[in-house]
This record gives structure tokens, sequence and C-alpha cells, in this order.
């Protein structure tokens, strides 16, 4: 068993996060840019939809975060900020308005994500191709991460989705397999790692992404960053979950940055590639230099 290292007294704001915490408020002219494009061509952003903390950084340098297929999920995540339901019939050009929309921010490196669309087929493997396809064809330098979501063991959607030309193939697993059914109550751990491992025998670049502070201990980290270097996953990104509504999973913990500090060393001394690991990452954040790490 591995002994939990010393952290200081947690330091908490009036509102009972800590004081690492704290983010910058959305402001700029980029970020003005960025709103007005997103705004322009009807598309939607995980960055808005995830309520992410680092929309305002990350739109201030002129990137974002694409979301397809629509901004409602089949899934009932307990995490997850992402309105839930029926989603509506989904739009054959949205690859186009995205592509459209990447060339004219200029984005060096773009990460692609989704809601999951069960109730198709496919589950929306043509339009994850189509627009990897339509991004490549009017922006040749820019480089891609396709963020997919699990899709239920349907292993021909999955090569589709990964077969286009991106060269960052990603897929959350969230949180460690004892949570699983109260976090992700209608996916399956072992297999969103058997997704990995098919993607990164591929020859694809894997990454995955874990929220920390659920209530998860030490050692159940430890297991899946093993189990994770058994299912060929080369890029880690573990960040801080922060309760987006008083309707989702409530925040089990507040983890200090120095203990990401440690999951990070103790996860390269395992033998993974490549992570990031502080309480404000996600799973898009710094990507770019993720495009890189050897395979």
């Amino acid at each position: 068993m591995s002994s939990l290292i010393p952290l200081p007294v947690l330091d908490t704001t009036r509102n009972g996060k800590p004081k690492w915490l704290k983010v910058k408020l959305p402001v700029g002219e980029n970020y003005k840019k960025v709103r007005n494009l997103v705004d322009e061509h009807k598309l939607h952003t995980i960055c808005e939809s995830g309520n992410c903390p680092n929309m305002g950084e990350c739109w201030g340098e002129g990137t974002a975060t694409f979301m397809i297929l629509g901004n409602v999920c089949t899934r009932s995540c307990t995490f997850c900020a992402v309105a839930t339901g029926r989603p509506p019939e989904y739009d054959e050009d949205e690859p186009r308005r995205v592509a459209e929309a990447i060339k004219l921010m200029q984005v060096k490196h773009a990460v692609i994500t989704s809601v999951n669309r069960d109730e198709l087929k496919d589950r929306g493997a043509e339009i994850w191709h189509n627009t990897v396809k339509e991004v490549k064809k009017m922006s040749p330098e820019t480089t891609i991460e396709t963020l997919i979501p699990d899709v239920k063991g349907t292993w021909d959607a999955l090569i589709t989705m990964i077969n286009a030309g991106q060269e960052v193939v990603s897929h959350n697993m969230e949180t460690v397999r004892s949570l699983y059914r109260k976090v992700r109550p209608q996916a399956k751990y072992d297999r969103s790692l058997e997704q990995i491992k098919r993607t990164k025998e591929f020859g694809q670049r894997t990454k995955t992404g874990i929220m920390l502070g659920l209530g998860e201990t030490q050692d159940e980290v430890f297991e899946a960053m093993d189990d994770l270097m058994e299912h060929g996953c080369d890029i880690l990104t573990l960040g801080q979950y922060l309760q987006p509504t008083k309707m989702h999973i409530e925040v089990y913990e507040y983890i200090h940055p120095d203990k990401f500090e440690y999951y990070k060393e103790e996860g390269l001394r395992r033998g993974m590639k490549y992570i990031e690991s502080s309480p404000l990452v996600r799973s898009s954040y710094h990507a770019e230099r993720h495009v890189n790490v050897p395979i």
C-alpha cells in the first residue's frame, strides 16, 4: 500500500472552495471574437455546456473545444452539466460549419468532442468522421484531438470515428472503478478500457481524463493508472471535480495542488508517457502539448 503525503490545512474562500480554485472571468477582445464566431455559426462548445473553469483563459487565447451532434446527451452522468434527454435530429451540415469556424479562428490545434448519441445505430460516427475530414480539408495545418464518447462496444463505429486523420484520440474514464455506478451509471469501466485499447491497437495516440475529489482513494487512483498502462493509454489528465449545480453529485473533497503533483510524479514513475495534473486541469486543457507525445 502506498503512503499518503502530508498536506497543508485546507485554505478556503467564503463559498467553501479553496483559494487555488479561483478562475479569471472571461474578458478581452479575443474572447469576444470567439464568442461571436460560436454564436454566428450556431455552434455548441463543451466550454459552455460543461461549465469549464478555463473558458476565459482558452477563449482569450482564441481557442475552443467544439461539441458536435447537438447539446442534448442520451446519458445521465451525475457529474456532467450537459443536458440529458432525447436529442433532436443531428445537422448533416455541422461538419462544414465547424470547419469554417476553425478556419476563421485560425486555430492551430482543435479539440472536438460530442454528447453521447446512444439512439443512433452508428453512435454518430459518420458525423464524427466527416467533421475531422472537413477540418483537415479547410485547415490542413491544424492538428486535431477528438474526445469521443463511449460507443457501447460498437467497434465498427469506433473505427469510423478514429480513422479520419486526427492526431490524438481521447476517451475519458472520468473516475475509478468503484465509483462508476455512482458517477457514470450507463457506462462500464472495463468497456471504456477496452475502447482505449482498441484505439491504441489501431495506431492512434491515446488519451484519457480522470476527475478527483469524488471519494476515490489514493490506491484506487494508482490502480486506474496501472489499468490504463495495461490498455495502452499514452496521456492522462487529472483535475478536480467541481459540482456544476446542486442537482449534481457533491464534491467529496478538494485535492490540494501538492497531491496533484504527487499523482503526476507517481504516474510517470509507473510508466505513463505524459500527465497533466492540477486542480483546474480539464481534458482539453493545454491539449496542443499532447500532439507530439511519442507513441
